[in-house]
């Protein structure tokens, strides 16, 4: 399997500079290896969405407590039912997406599970925000291939705390 983590702050214009470089990564492997993904918006919908567009069986990783994400926002909602429509299966997990710790505990056995990682990831140091420099390390340590998405001219946008998730 493979799976993907990366920066949720990314500029509209590299979301699809980040599509074309998942698209490239996912065509360079065998076909029948299964893309799986946390259910979310931002970068787990991206991946998603390509990994169906190119044919590849999905696995969604749903919160066990509810069929919907917390909050109501509405963006995050779409998102949600969209990887559900998306998904060859879909495999409860338990998560309480407000918790940060408990995301990162889950996006630590998202990794494990797969032979190969995806990082949407500009190679900045973990931050109270972003897990993305763990997930890499994490993934390393394990013996588990990572390949850093990175396109030239991908760019966060600034000040990081300010923007909320797009879907892209």
């Amino acid at each position: 399997m493979i799976t993907a983590v990366g920066h949720a702050d990314l500029t509209p214009a590299t979301w699809e500079l980040v599509r074309t470089g998942l698209r490239a990564h996912l065509r360079g492997l065998p076909p029948d290896t299964p893309a799986l993904v946390r259910a979310g918006a931002g970068l787990q919908l991206a991946f998603g969405r390509v990994a169906h567009e190119l044919g590849r069986r999905l696995v969604v990783l749903l919160p066990e407590h509810g069929d919907a994400p917390p909050g109501g926002n509405e963006g995050a909602l779409r998102a949600h039912r969209e990887l559900r429509a998306l998904a060859a299966q879909i495999r409860l997990l338990p998560l309480d997406p407000l918790d940060r710790d408990a995301c990162v505990s889950a996006d630590e056995r998202l990794v494990a599970g797969c032979s190969r990682l995806l990082a949407v990831w500009d190679g900045s140091p973990s931050s109270g925000q972003d897990a993305t420099a763990h997930m890499v390390a994490y993934a390393r340590a394990r013996g588990i291939a990572v390949d850093v998405v990175w396109p030239a001219g991908a760019a966060r946008e600034r000040p990081r705390n300010a923007a909320p998730v797009r879907v892209p």
